[in-house]
């Protein structure tokens, strides 16, 4: 076969051709030829296979030591070419995960004697297994995009699971044997007491993956059959969001940008927990953030630090909450405050009484739509005239897994069920479907996108609140004023090629 995507004008840096992986068909088989831990050994992955001919894509194509184990593993020719490496580090990573390797690390330290007790102290050898078994399941789940690591003892075995993209996934089940030395190696990472195992413990490591710094927040919980390890994964060295990667669209993205952008009032983002309520709030401190302006925040926990604002960080044992923070912060001369989460009558009460006292107030509310946040803040004890008075624009959310631009599929459905559900679709749009790629690990589904519902509150929502009116009601008059229901931005969404109709109606009820 001719190797389409070889630039000539990198063919001197090595005497070979050069390849744009990013731009070749890499053919699977070719690829899996090699183990994965002979390819991240020596930096290369073949790329294609011409008769007796196997063609390497490698970092270093002078590596004489590399070529020798490639030819002794797959008994062929060898015709190298080079390739970036950054590009060849991902490729590798799309074709190899490091599924096969944990097996075998979990068989070596089931089959050893004398597997490692590391209540004893910290393992120094960066080879030795349980060491390594723990790196890999790190650097796993960084590079499946996950957001949370689950390791779960249980009678017969322990088992890992990632949340990728909000769903779970089982990826390793090894033999309880090693589970003390797994979870102890854990627990010295996150520099938590080995020796008690009684006790919910709280910890945080800190990783190098691929030049980016990654915090993953630690929590242990004392089980039947031992502690479960839950890491949260967070990368600090990201690149900050903009509006536009909120996905929001029209009306939407006019009525929430015309809230945050006054001088002060009460933005509210509701959605239960985990629909990234969080990361809504620090794209709206990110636009309105700059030197003019002082920006407090207080959170608990602190998940991502950002450069020129204020952040504090609640801790309870030392007397200080969301209340306690919140009269320092209004004494502290604040444009904008950003409060974590409103949880009780106090902290309401302060919020409301600082939106309406000259400051910008952004915080979340655990409520299933816009309209219920009115009513939630009124049964903890707000009155309903300050409400109506200091609230703004509220935004509700939920996170649907994006499909994979790579995999997915036209498809068309039955009229009769597109007409049940209430979508409907235009002569000009298409209707996609997963299908399952290596890019998105087989799944159908690469990211996620966040689906909106954002009400403005208006004269009339304001005489409801104050009348005590149901959410229902509320919900009837904003759809009349122009708001887009949760369902229905689904569904625009949907029609745009971004997300799939199963997967709105998993997330939206």
């Amino acid at each position: 076969m001719s190797l389409t995507g070889v630039s000539s004008s990198n063919a001197d840096v090595f005497g070979v051709p050069f390849v744009e992986l990013l731009e070749f068909p890499i053919e699977r088989e070719a690829a899996l030829s090699v183990t994965a831990a002979l390819c991240r050994r020596h930096h290369l992955l073949p790329i294609a296979r011409e008769g007796a001919t196997l063609v390497v894509a490698m970092a270093d194509p002078d590596d004489i030591l590399a070529l020798d184990d490639v030819a002794a593993a797959t008994r062929l020719r060898i015709r190298r070419v080079a390739a970036e490496p950054s590009d060849l580090a991902n490729a590798i990573d799309r074709f190899h995960r490091a599924d096969d390797e944990l097996s075998d690390l979990s068989n070596t330290l089931v089959e050893q004697s004398d597997v490692p007790d590391l209540e004893d102290g910290p393992a120094e050898d960066d080879d030795a297994p349980i060491v390594r078994f723990v790196n890999l399941l790190i650097s796993q789940a960084v590079q499946d995009r996950a957001s949370d690591i689950h390791v779960e003892p249980g009678e017969r075995a322990l088992r890992v699971r990632y949340r990728i993209d909000g769903v779970l996934a089982e990826v390793q089940s090894v033999p309880t044997n090693i589970q003390a030395g797994v979870i102890s190696r854990l627990k010295i990472m996150a520099d938590l007491d080995i020796a008690e195992r009684r006790r919910p413990q709280d910890g945080r490591i800190n990783v190098m993956h691929a030049g980016r710094k990654i915090d993953l927040r630690v929590a242990t919980l004392p089980t039947v059959h031992g502690e479960k390890v839950v890491m949260r994964i967070l990368d600090t060295s990201g690149s900050a969001r903009t509006i536009g990667d909120l996905n929001m669209v029209g009306k939407n993205f006019e009525a929430f940008r015309a809230g945050y952008t006054r001088p002060n009032g009460m933005i509210l983002v509701t959605g239960p927990t985990g629909s990234g309520k969080s990361t809504t709030l620090y794209t709206a401190i990110q636009e309105v953030s700059n030197p003019s302006i002082n920006v407090i925040t207080v959170e608990d926990p602190v998940e991502y630090r950002m450069s020129g604002i204020n952040q504090v960080q609640i801790n309870s044992k030392a007397g200080l909450t969301f209340a306690s923070a919140l009269r320092s912060i209004l004494r502290s001369d604040p444009d904008v405050v950003l409060i974590g989460e409103i949880r009780d009558h106090e902290t309401a009460q302060i919020a409301i009484e600082a939106a309406l006292t000259g400051h910008l107030v952004l915080s979340t509310l655990h409520t299933n739509d816009a309209p219920s946040a009115v009513t939630r803040l009124v049964e903890m004890g707000i009155e309903p005239f300050l409400v109506g008075s200091a609230l703004v624009t509220v935004v509700a959310q939920r996170l649907a897994r994006k499909l994979c631009d790579r995999c997915k599929k036209p498809t068309e459905y039955d009229e009769d069920y597109l007409a049940k559900i209430g979508l409907l679709i235009e002569e000009d749009e298409t209707v996609y479907v997963p299908v399952g790629c290596t890019s998105c690990a087989n799944t159908g589904y690469r990211g996620r996108i966040a689906i909106h519902e954002v009400m403005t509150i208006t004269e009339e929502i304001e005489r409801l609140t104050v009348n005590r009116s149901s959410a229902s009601e509320i919900n009837k008059v904003a759809i009349s004023q122009g708001m887009i229901s949760l369902r229905q931005d689904g569904w625009n969404k949907v029609c745009l090629g971004l997300t799939s109709i199963e997967e709105v109606l998993r997330v939206i009820v």
